[in-house]
């Protein structure tokens, strides 16, 4: 490595305080997904985070017609960001997915505050996936301070709706033909490891209505019709239908923490009915969330739920039982390249990892990127700053100054132009 290299490296220790107050902003604008309203103010903080850097930002919107559904989660603009400064050299896209997931009940602080406690940095998407874009811009940053030169052009995609949407913004890009080069996903782990690929998963809105009455007149025949209490054949059906598909193993390999062999999923996420004490309820909606391995076809996974779905309709007469798809990410396969090996190097000189720690496994969580394989883009890196016991989707979410650190150092390893220069492979095929 050069000299200006080996002090940009060190430099990143020392300039990480910006980065976490940048983090803090991020953290300030509300990108929970659903409904995903909070897109257009988070494309402006990034734009003024990325000029600086001497990126020039062009705002993306994905169609309403692709992702609306009437009466589901989602609303707002679906507004992604691409962020470029291109000199003629390949291109590495740098991916972050800017929505969370909705404050959990339980936080002992401000989900939108970030809190500092000694290394540890806490707020909803500190881990996933706020951090790692504090963590490249870190890197940039260091990288435009001490002159080092890159190999790559950096294309900054900041994306919507990964958390179970229904047209995430990396899949309108990708069909689009926005996406160019190679890309290095942050939607992913800390630790040691190779991507094997993930599971697939969809979100199925079910609304079961039924006639609204004075509760008092609950009694009395032909009065009403409960839709919390009719569904209750439907409910049962679903909670006898979840073993079965726990039953289906994937061949995947699962994580070094995982209990066990990699399994489809089946569970009720929301439930919503009612209004008050005194009036029988006439709408009970549930969302059921469905994990599926790469064997399962989606059409059949559905249509089992489906048939489920409609057995249980059968024994509440009268009832009106609608579904709709709100939210569907596919499987993403295996994204092995040429690429990977100098990510695995880079990974290893900002984390210390050694090249014989590495693992290869894959995940029941999801991605977003099947749809970006499924447009010819097969090789898909992965890093980022999950790890098991950061409370990701959960009260206390946090990740480290340490791994901040660590990633921003690793982003700065692979896109410098004179680290592991062998690995690099359009000089290959140059």
């Amino acid at each position: 490595m050069t000299a200006p290299l080996d002090a940009a490296l060190a430099a990143i220790g020392e300039i990480s305080d910006g980065a976490i107050a940048d983090l803090g902003r991020m953290i300030a604008v509300d990108t929970t997904f659903p409904p995903g309203q909070g897109y257009d103010a988070f494309a402006e903080l990034m734009q003024e985070l990325s000029a600086p850097l001497g990126f020039v930002s062009e705002r993306v919107v994905v169609p309403d017609a692709l992702w609306h559904v009437p009466g589901g989660p989602a609303s707002g603009r679906r507004t992604n960001l691409i962020a470029t400064r291109p000199s003629g050299k390949p291109v590495c896209g740098l991916y972050f997915h800017v929505d969370t997931v909705p404050a959990a009940p339980g936080w002992s602080s401000d989900p939108f505050s970030l809190i500092r406690d000694g290394d540890k940095l806490v707020g909803l998407g500190a881990a996933d996936m706020k951090g790692s874009i504090a963590a490249v811009l870190l890197a940039l940053q260091a990288a435009r301070e001490h002159g080092v030169a890159l190999a790559y052009d950096p294309m900054l995609l900041f994306c919507t709706d990964e958390e179970g949407g229904l047209y995430p913004g990396i899949r309108y890009l990708a069909e689009q033909g926005r996406l160019e080069g190679h890309i290095l996903n942050f939607n992913g782990s800390a630790e040691a490891r190779i991507w094997a690929g993930c599971f697939g998963l969809f979100n199925l809105l079910v609304s079961v209505r039924g006639e609204a009455v004075h509760a008092g007149e609950g009694n009395r025949s032909g009065a009403g019709l409960n839709a919390i209490e009719a569904a209750l054949p439907l409910l049962q059906a679903l909670a006898e239908l979840k073993p079965r598909i726990a039953e289906r193993v994937s061949a995947l390999p699962p994580p070094p923490h995982a209990a066990g062999p990699l399994r489809g999923q089946l569970s009720i996420v929301t439930a919503h009915g009612g209004t008050a004490g005194g009036q029988v309820p006439s709408l009970f909606e549930i969302t059921l969330n469905r994990r599926y391995a790469p064997e399962e076809r989606f059409e059949d996974a559905l249509a089992e739920i489906q048939a489920v779905i409609d057995a249980a309709a059968a024994q509440m007469p009268g009832l009106g039982i609608e579904t709709r798809l709100i939210g569907h990410l596919i499987p993403t396969d295996d994204p092995a390249g040429p690429h990977w090996p100098r990510w695995q190097r880079a990974m290893g000189q900002g984390f210390g990892y050694a090249a014989d720690q590495f693992r290869k496994w894959g995940a029941a969580s999801c991605s977003d990127f099947g749809y970006v394989q499924r447009t010819g883009m097969r090789e898909i890196l992965l890093g980022g700053l999950g790890r098991p016991n950061r409370n990701i989707h959960a009260p206390g979410e946090h990740t480290t100054v340490s791994d901040l650190v660590a990633l921003a150092r690793s982003v700065l390893a692979y896109l410098a132009a004179d680290f592991a220069p062998e690995l690099i492979p359009e000089r290959s095929h140059s």
